[in-house]
């Protein structure tokens, strides 16, 4: 499939799961000279290859079409992170409410881990589309595949466009649960050696054996 209309596919998948609503968010795939971004305003309904906007390292267009407000992000994480290729970005409904009460998602459920650390931090508030809140989702990024951005949303990175859905839907999941458990009374949070434990496990989960010689 071509990488373009995959990420078109991606894009309304997300709408359709409710984790974009409208105009909302925004998607990037690397490609060899840049990336791929999707444009301002764009709709699931409206999304098509051609909507896209090719953005080079710098940050210029290599393709007509005015590309999404938040594609400074985009632009220095791919620079800063040579292992993602695909940046998915949501106003999902439980992520965006935590994000809004500007806390970090802590080491409750084992499954936190899937963005790659003990929990998934919240960067400060910074005016949506600025060199600000780039610098402020890089730090809460580093070592991590996920972070929330303050009354703002979700960021979640990949080695690959599947990762990086697969990290912002497990994150929105976690959020609401956290959420629930909080109303419930607050739930007991995992050590730093269990949340380790759960780290080393999952560097190796889901991998083929090693062939035998």
């Amino acid at each position: 499939m071509d990488d373009r209309q995959a990420l078109c596919d991606a894009y309304r998948y997300l709408a359709g799961r409710g984790l974009n609503r409208g105009s909302t968010g925004n998607l990037s795939l690397r490609h060899d000279d840049g990336f791929w971004i999707t444009p301002s305003g764009a709709s699931a309904e409206r999304l098509a290859p051609a909507t896209l906007v090719s953005l080079d390292g710098t940050g210029e267009r290599l393709s007509p079409g005015r590309p999404s407000s938040e594609w400074r992000f985009h632009r220095e994480i791919y620079a800063a992170r040579p292992e993602v290729a695909a940046i998915v970005h949501t106003h999902s409904p439980h992520a965006t409410t935590l994000a809004c009460l500007r806390r970090d998602l802590p080491p409750f459920h084992y499954m936190v881990a899937v963005a790659g650390g003990h929990d998934v931090r919240c960067a400060p508030y910074a005016l949506f589309g600025t060199d600000t809140l780039s610098a402020a989702a890089l730090a809460a990024l580093e070592d991590r595949k996920a972070c929330l951005l303050a009354n703002h949303g979700l960021i979640a990175l990949g080695a690959d466009l599947e990762e990086a859905v697969t990290i912002a839907e497990e994150i929105e999941a976690l959020c609401g649960q956290y959420l629930a458990a909080c109303e419930a009374g607050g739930p007991v949070l995992l050590s730093d050696d269990e949340m380790a434990a759960v780290i080393e496990r999952f560097a190796v989960y889901g991998r083929a054996p090693a062939a035998e010689d």
